[in-house]
């Protein structure tokens, strides 16, 4: 019975832990220590955004990347200070992430005014936001608080981030690990609407699909024959880009889904989100619904995805400088 009593007072223990920790994430977290935190960072987004509009792509690349890996701990932008270290920087799936100069520009700023106060992990989530909401995008809540992480890890990076070529299971599995559902899969993969991919991240899918020169059989062939004509001349080719959403890059729409349905998603996890009911009825409701149905689901899911495992209260740092740890 006293183990019992024990074993249940342990559990409260870490409830009231978990609780306090959630509740050090929050709406207007540096009202105090640094009040105008949150309009420095979007003032030095549209000052550079309207120029730059693929800039929105990148950023919110990089905090999808940086949350699935420890949490969303800025651990992505931290650089090697060995030639032995493996960073998740120089992990495959993130060596054509952009935006870490970017990031460096908004710390400066920030610095300037409040040293040592706004964490990097804050700084890719509040920055994120607001390139999407200038370029037309939605917006979402971001509360902050978060604390940037001190560890960052290549093997962390290459096994957890969902690779462009994963099948539905290995997406959901992935996924599941960070607490998303098949909705968020959907919602999250939203964001192919803007940006490019390089031809190395598909090429397999047009010129050598099963190792014998083929191509795939779910994608439409004359999507197949357009690219490997006109844009990815050849399997070696890793430097040329590719709209991910032909015609609107740079705008946050509907598309994306509409061009799933027609076979003409680049990745292979695009034609993933078909091999699966429940996440092509929310690929049917999306193509067909109304954007602003699609902003506010897709908003739901942003929430939800900047809250995985934040590093709040003592844990972690507020590092000097992004690409460092203190």
């Amino acid at each position: 019975m006293a183990k019992f009593g024990l074993a249940l007072v342990m559990i409260l223990v870490i409830q009231g832990f978990v609780s306090f920790s959630e509740a050090q994430l929050k709406m207007g977290f540096y009202d105090q220590t640094c009040p105008y935190a949150e309009k420095i960072v979007e003032d030095v987004v549209n000052q550079h955004i309207h120029n730059a509009p693929s800039l929105a792509a990148g950023l919110i690349r990089m905090h999808f990347h940086d949350c699935f890996v420890r949490g969303c701990d800025g651990s992505i932008l931290i650089n090697a200070t060995s030639s032995n270290q493996q960073v998740e920087k120089l992990a495959p799936p993130n060596l054509t992430v952009r935006g870490f100069d970017f990031i460096d520009k908004v710390k400066s700023a920030l610095e300037s005014k409040c040293p040592g106060i706004v964490s990097c992990a804050d700084i890719i989530t509040l920055a994120t936001r607001d390139s999407i909401v200038a370029i037309g995008g939605p917006t979402w809540n971001v509360p902050t608080g978060r604390r940037d992480g001190r560890i960052s890890n290549f093997a962390e990076a290459r096994n957890n981030i969902p690779p462009p070529f994963g099948n539905f299971t290995t997406l959901i599995t992935l996924f599941g690990n960070q607490g998303l559902d098949v909705k968020d899969l959907v919602l999250l993969s939203g964001a192919h609407t803007i940006g490019v991919s390089h031809c190395s991240s598909f090429s397999n899918r047009l010129f050598n699909f099963t190792g014998v020169g083929d191509q795939d059989p779910s994608m439409d062939s004359e999507y197949v024959d357009n690219l490997k004509s006109q844009r990815c001349l050849s399997l070696a080719d890793n430097t040329t880009t590719v709209e991910m959403d032909p015609g609107s890059r740079n705008t946050f729409d509907l598309s994306y889904y509409r061009l799933v349905l027609k076979r003409r998603g680049l990745f292979e996890s695009d034609a993933a989100l078909t091999m699966n009911p429940a996440a092509l009825a929310q690929v049917k409701r999306f193509a067909g619904g109304s954007e602003q149905e699609f902003f506010a689901e897709f908003s739901k899911s942003m929430e939800k995805m900047g809250r995985i495992g934040v590093k709040t209260g003592s844990d972690g740092e507020i590092r000097r400088t992004c690409a460092f740890v203190n």
